[in-house]
């Protein structure tokens, strides 16, 4: 079914709008997939706060056009689905790469993060990004360290007054 005019510059308006806000970007080859193949991977995808799109390529280039996925263009050709992380840089990555694993016939094209096309090789690098979470338990183990180390010092240094007091 072809859209007309007003349909395509909604569907670019929704993708614009997305890609605006969206910390990374996979574009993935879907050819071959089931209808059920689809819909398991948008469902997992929405539970990551990951925005999965199938949308023609030129309308897909016009959406991404002033964003910093536009490096994306020109890998848009084929029939393929983008997929925006929105909360979490590495959700995209880590919702396709799981997917990937059980459905070999989605082929990763590209990989976009912070204004740069990445080979689709990178995806594994993309979905290792921690989590929000994961970042800031990262830093506190890192800030709690230096402060155990000067406690454990200064209770060996009253330990040692004490010992030479008595």
């Amino acid at each position: 079914m072809a859209l007309n005019i007003a349909q395509k510059k909604t569907i670019v308006a929704e993708v614009a709008e997305v890609a605006g806000k969206a910390y990374s970007a996979v574009v993935a080859e879907y050819a071959g997939l089931s209808a059920a193949q689809m819909t398991a991977l948008r469902a997992s995808a929405r539970k990551d706060a990951v925005y999965v799109r199938v949308v023609k390529n030129t309308l897909a280039r016009r959406a991404v056009e002033g964003t910093e996925f536009a490096c994306l263009q020109e890998t848009l050709t084929g029939p393929l689905m983008m997929a925006f992380s929105q909360e979490d840089p590495g959700a995209a990555g880590r919702v396709i790469s799981e997917f990937v694993k059980a459905n070999e016939k989605l082929v990763v094209k590209a990989v976009s993060i912070g204004g740069k096309l990445l080979p689709a090789a990178e995806l594994a690098r993309l979905a290792r990004i921690p989590t929000k979470p994961q970042s800031i338990s990262q830093l506190m183990a890192v800030m709690k360290a230096p402060v155990g180390k000067l406690a454990a010092t200064l209770a060996a240094v009253r330990d040692q007054k004490e010992a030479a007091a008595a």
